[in-house]
């Protein structure tokens, strides 16, 4: 799972990483989930990034 926020991206392990933090970081300031949210096979990709957008999909 990739959360982007700001310029930052965050990498989570759903299997490994505490719930709550990744709750927090793919939660909006308005308190739905962040946008866009992809789901691509087993990856989510939550939040804009254009870098990480063009290397994932250029």
């Amino acid at each position: 799972m990739t959360v982007a926020k700001g310029k930052r991206l965050l990498e989570w392990n759903p299997a490994t990483d505490n719930p709550e933090l990744i709750l927090a970081s793919v939660m909006g300031p308005s308190g739905n989930l962040r946008a866009p949210t992809w789901r691509i096979d087993n990856e989510f990709l939550i939040g804009f990034h254009e870098e990480h957008y063009q290397q994932r999909f250029g």
